[in-house]
């Protein structure tokens, strides 16, 4: 079983709570990208992209996934745009396993309309926006997924659960 799982997925697919019990149940370390550059920066992440756009962020973003994806004993969840950069996309398929945690737009939309800290879905048609979101992104976390699973409807447990049976037949091959 490898020892760097990366999570991929859209926001609300429960990257971080399913991350933290699959990291505790392999007893593995568990970090969260998204956290991890709020950490350095000291600020969150609405603010880093109102003052420096989402390039910046993205930046900064590849900069935490290199050093992060260089860790053993790692599950490593990555914020939901992590795969619209190329090199994020290489360094994740290359350096780990890859699962690719699939909520429909619909889902996504259930489990994060209530937050205050997404700013992609600072506008006023946040369904549409994930929509669109969701179809350009669905390809990217496909092309590097090792494993995928479904999260719609599903408790963490059992999503870690599944995640946890499918790298035991990757190992397995």
């Amino acid at each position: 079983m490898s020892e760097r799982i990366f999570l991929v997925g859209p926001m609300g697919a429960g990257k971080s709570a399913v991350g933290k019990a699959l990291a505790r149940s392999l007893r593995l370390d568990f970090e969260d990208s998204d956290h991890v550059i709020e950490a350095r920066t000291g600020v969150d992440i609405g603010f880093i992209f109102e003052k420096e756009g989402e390039p910046g962020f993205r930046r900064r973003e590849a900069e935490v996934i290199d050093s992060l994806s260089r860790h053993d004993g790692i599950v490593l969840a990555t914020g939901g745009g992590a795969v619209v950069t190329p090199a994020n996309r290489r360094r994740l398929g290359r350096r780990g396993t890859v699962v690719y945690l699939f909520a429909t737009p619909e889902q996504q939309y259930a489990r994060v309309r209530h937050s205050t800290h997404r700013p992609l879905l600072d506008t006023d048609d946040p369904q549409s926006a994930l929509r669109k979101l969701f179809e350009i992104r669905d390809p990217l976390y496909r092309g590097i997924a090792d494993i995928v699973v479904e999260t719609d409807g599903a408790r963490v447990a059992e999503v870690a659960g599944r995640i946890r049976t499918e790298l035991e037949a990757l190992g397995d091959r």
